[in-house]
């Protein structure tokens, strides 16, 4: 029994070195890149056109915002001077109208908050499709067998972010939000 457990190991051992060394040849073939998905959606002209696009879209309503709580806040402070000497009926219909006028005001600033993070996510959404079909383009025509976008480490050789930046920012300046070649 000895005899076969030792003689299984040298098989094994054996078998790890025969399919290691065609590996071996093999990775020297395999190309690895990465692209930082953090600075496509910084750099990128699409994606600062989608930003531009949603300052443009909810600038109103966040300026309507602040001057209702810059309201609130002046309303809350003239009941903080003004409480003390109210009849009882007075200052707690005007603490009534205050918690009204809180909640109404918390209300829109959620309500905006959501629509701005959807907004935000359809566009940097449409940012990230478009810079997928260029990493794609970029690895086809450079024969990458993978490209990562997330990672702890990353040989800065193996960084293709500046190429599909320049793509990206080329195929989308002319107006064309598709790649040329598909």
């Amino acid at each position: 029994m000895k005899s076969f457990s030792r003689h299984f190991a040298l098989a094994m051992l054996a078998g790890s070195f025969a399919v290691a060394a065609p590996v071996a040849a093999h990775a020297e073939e395999f190309r690895a890149g990465f692209v930082n998905t953090d600075r496509i959606f910084r750099e990128a002209n699409a994606a600062r056109a989608a930003q531009a696009k949603l300052e443009q879209e909810f600038s109103r309503r966040e300026k309507d915002l602040v001057d209702q709580g810059n309201q609130l806040k002046a309303a809350s402070d003239k009941f903080e001077r003004e409480g003390p000497t109210l009849p009882e009926s007075q200052r707690a219909a005007r603490q009534k109208q205050l918690v009204e006028q809180d909640r109404d005001f918390q209300r829109k600033r959620r309500e905006f908050q959501e629509d701005l993070n959807s907004r935000k996510n359809e566009e940097l959404q449409q940012v990230l499709e478009r810079a997928n079909r260029v990493v794609k383009q970029v690895a086809e025509q450079e024969k990458y067998d993978v490209i990562l976008q997330e990672a702890v480490y990353i040989n800065p050789k193996h960084d293709i972010t500046d190429k599909v930046l320049k793509a990206l920012n080329g195929a989308t300046g002319g107006g064309s939000a598709a790649p040329a070649g598909k």
